[in-house]
């Protein structure tokens, strides 16, 4: 199929970075306001917010990506930026026509027993259709929006201008690496030819986890901007935050099968923790995993860092801290650094260490989970910093707070500590090295990078 003109069209581009640069441009004002008479950081960061709310697209799911990495935005960007809603107006029927007909061809409803006019769900890079196969199947059709390859390389570039003015602002921690591995990320979500092998990966890893259901794609009814794939149904999670107390339980339980068991076995992770991605189905009794656009490989040494690290906190083995820290990437860490870093580890590794039915946390709201601690870890880092965040630890830190706060609203009661010993019971790192080999190339998707 020959390239749509569409795509990283100058055109497009150009107006995407006037549209965006203005915006971010009265934020920018709004600073040096601040700076000159006197305003908060929450005026600044309602005023990004503004700005960010009117691009729609890749940026604000940035925005709402950075939003979920507490280490990072201080608390009053966090609360504004966390609010972001990612609802893009739909394309319209004459529209989706159109689309359809540059990605399946000019007899595409005739591919379909059915094709819904209007979308199901609209979100910022895309939106959903519902349709049927010629045999009644029920399928979910994701179309991308038009321009989205201009719009992420235009929002990258605003990306580094927006996280070079925190780094001015604050200077405890060096986004720099970051900026990179979020562009990446971003990329790799406008390929759905990627995705498709996502899902099939993620249909193979956790074959054995049975209440766990993966759509299945339809690879004749899809292209690299049309993914089609099984409808499935179940129930939000947010339906079962008052459900009796076992029911929370064995649905936490499946979520950390359905997000560690992946990691531990494979170094694969699903890098998006957002609720509306998993279904729940039955009565509590399984998971409908989806969106599988932000999925993120993990070279086995980086998992090895994971296990080693809990390793030495454990024993408080302080050099097998700062081992672990190197194994992840971390450079030029000096023991005042590491002290700072254990503080953070101590708390995502908390509930994993303690040997008993616990609470994730105790008397914290899901949307605070992690604030506290990030707050006097940033502290400590203006202080001793900074310290350049690694690539690989962004997605890894964002999925573990974004399972925390699922856990929160639960209000489960497990056992995290053992586990997670059962999740890597006999690790091996050379052996999830060709575990991991193997189910990468059975799907044809390339490893860590």
């Amino acid at each position: 199929m020959s390239d749509d003109p569409e795509r990283n069209r100058f055109s497009a581009r150009l107006g995407r970075a006037t549209k965006v640069g203005t915006n971010l441009s009265g934020a920018a004002l709004q600073l040096g306001a601040n700076r000159l008479f006197g305003g908060g950081d929450e005026k600044l960061a309602a005023a990004l917010a503004s700005a960010l709310g009117n691009t729609k697209g890749p940026l604000m799911k940035v925005a709402q990506m950075l939003s979920t990495i507490p280490d990072f935005l201080p608390p009053e960007y966090a609360n504004e930026l966390s609010q972001l809603q990612a609802h893009a107006p739909a394309m319209g029927w004459p529209f989706v026509k159109r689309r359809m007909r540059a990605e399946l061809g000019p007899d595409w409803q005739s591919k379909f027993g059915s094709f819904e006019k209007d979308a199901a769900h609209a979100a910022s890079l895309g939106q959903v259709h519902q349709a049927t196969t010629i045999e009644g199947q029920a399928l979910a059709c994701k179309l991308q929006y038009p321009d989205m390859s201009s719009a992420v390389e235009s929002d990258v570039s605003q990306l580094k201008s927006l996280l070079g003015l925190f780094k001015r602002m604050d200077g405890s921690i060096d986004p720099s690496e970051m900026v990179g591995e979020i562009t990446d990320r971003l990329r790799e979500e406008l390929d759905y030819e990627r995705e498709r092998k996502a899902m099939r990966l993620y249909k193979r890893m956790l074959a054995e986890k049975d209440f766990v259901t993966v759509p299945t794609p339809h690879d004749d009814l899809s292209s690299g901007r049309l993914l089609t794939m099984d409808w499935v149904s179940g129930k939000p999670l947010r339906e079962f935050e008052t459900a009796p107390q076992e029911i929370r339980n064995g649905i936490a339980e499946m979520l950390f099968w359905t997000w560690w068991h992946p990691m531990n076995r494979y170094g694969v992770i699903h890098g998006d923790p957002h609720l509306g991605n998993y279904q729940i189905t039955g009565d509590g009794t399984g998971i409908n995993l989806l969106d599988f656009g932000c999925i993120r490989i993990f070279p086995a040494s980086f998992v090895e860092g994971v296990v080693r690290l809990r390793e030495a906190i454990r024993a408080d083995d302080f050099d097998g801290c700062m081992q672990a820290y190197e194994i992840w990437g971390f450079k030029g860490l000096t023991r005042e650094l590491g002290e700072v870093l254990n503080l953070w580890a101590n708390f995502i590794y908390g509930p994993i260490l303690d040997d008993r039915v616990r609470k994730i946390a105790e008397g914290v709201k899901p949307g605070e989970y992690g604030r506290k601690e990030a707050f006097q870890v940033r502290k400590l880092l203006k202080e001793r910093g900074p310290v350049t965040i690694p690539a690989e630890f962004v997605f890894m830190d964002r999925a573990a707070i974004g399972l925390g706060a699922a856990y929160l609203r639960l209000d489960a009661e497990l056992n995290y500590c053992r586990l997670f010993e059962e999740s890597i019971e006999g690790f091996n790192a050379d052996a999830m090295a060709a575990r991991q080999a193997e189910a990468l190339s059975e799907v044809g998707l390339a490893g860590a990078g």
